[in-house]
């Protein structure tokens, strides 16, 4: 999530937003218009829908064990995964370091759970001279990423159901503090995708998820604009899936995007859980509506206490409520071009109430599960 994007946004939005949302009565549904369909089937590389969550196994073995049990637990199939480049190589190039990747890699296969993995975070050796000790940003020389993304992919070649490929480029804070570029970003998704598919052609290859926001600045570009910047630039040809963040801020998941234009909601379409839609539209345009779609961040926050979100918070009784419904929305309207949908999160183990994500997250650090994670477990599955 974007913390530059809602602070600018939340400053722009109306001061007396209440702090909690009520859960609001569910609009009646509408049919599934024809320009998210595609004039071809739809290949179906995860279920539809996919049930995913974000975790953090890195660090704690035995907290990476609870944690996959929980999401075991849940009903869940999937496991998504940060391997930072900069804690498998980061020394020097071809220096690398498989100790906690294996271990992941191996407890996420006893359990029975698939694996997708996010690839990004440069090793500082790799930067270009003039642009150092940034957070995450593309290395100087575009072929050691793809170099890196081979390597994961031969190692696990079976092992690791899917990649998503960095994470979203249309923010600077993303790409090295400079201005987002899709055509920057075609290139580096194209090195890697390259690479994966030459090491493990049945691996899936999502594209970075893409925040949604409407500023258009040096700071960041709207992820429909980005989105048609990618397939300009010749994406389609690099990617299986697409793959989008969603979410829902201050607005029920069946809400139509055309409401949140409102200032109750936000004041604009990105605002709404169903602006993926609008990116499902702009792949059909461009005739990529074969593919599906996969949401690589949803969720709703509980934070009142940060004015940055204090806006769009909701109460835990609605995060169950709307995540429930996002998922049965989901699976009523977006059939076949939905794939894995992604909540965030189950809490790193080191979170505390300082840290945005500890509000999102539907299980605390220290393994308690909120009302959320009960509503999942329960809900049923398609």
């Amino acid at each position: 999530m974007s913390r530059l994007l809602l602070l600018v946004l939340g400053v722009m939005l109306l001061a007396g937003c209440g702090t909690t949302a009520a859960p609001t009565p569910t609009p009646t549904p509408t049919a599934t218009p024809p320009d998210l369909l595609g004039d071809r089937p739809v290949v179906e590389s995860f279920a539809s829908p996919d049930y995913g969550i974000h975790a953090f196994l890195w660090w704690k073995p035995d907290t990476a064990l609870r944690d996959i049990a929980l999401v075991k637990e849940m009903g869940f199939t999937w496991v998504k995964q940060k391997f930072p480049w900069r804690e498998i190589e980061g020394i020097e190039k071809g220096q690398l370091d498989w100790y906690r990747t294996d271990y992941i890699v191996d407890e996420v296969e006893k359990a029975g759970l698939k694996l997708i993995v996010r690839l990004d975070r440069q090793p500082f050796w790799s930067e270009p001279a003039d642009n150092q000790w940034q957070d995450n940003q593309p290395p100087a020389d575009y072929a050691d990423f793809g170099d890196f993304c081979g390597a994961v992919a031969t190692r696990y070649k079976g092992r690791i159901g899917a990649y998503q490929v960095w994470n979203e480029p249309n923010l600077d804070r993303e790409w090295g503090l400079r201005s987002p570029n899709p055509a920057e970003y075609t290139e580096l998704l194209k090195v890697c995708y390259t690479a994966i598919k030459a090491a493990d052609p049945a691996a899936i290859v999502v594209s970075a998820g893409l925040a949604p926001t409407g500023t258009d600045s040096a700071e960041a570009m709207p992820d429909v604009k980005f989105l048609q910047g990618m397939y300009d630039a010749g994406a389609a040809a690099y990617f299986d899936v697409l793959g989008v963040n969603a979410p829902g801020y201050k607005a029920p998941p069946e809400l139509d995007p055309a409401a949140a234009e409102a200032a109750e909601y936000g004041g604009g379409r990105w605002f709404a859980f169903r602006h993926v839609e609008d990116m499902r539209a702009l792949m059909v345009a461009n005739g990529d509506g074969h593919k599906q779609v996969a949401i690589m961040e949803m969720g709703w926050t509980l934070d009142t206490v940060d004015p940055t979100y204090a806006w769009h918070a909701v109460d835990e009784q609605t995060q169950a409520d709307y995540l429930v419904r996002a998922y049965q929305y989901a699976a009523e309207h977006w059939r076949p071009w939905i794939g894995l949908m992604t909540t965030i999160y189950i809490a790193d183990w080191e979170w505390t109430p300082e840290n945005e994500q500890w509000w999102w997250a539907i299980v605390l650090p220290d393994g308690t599960p909120r009302l959320a994670y009960h509503a999942l477990a329960e809900m049923e599955k398609r």
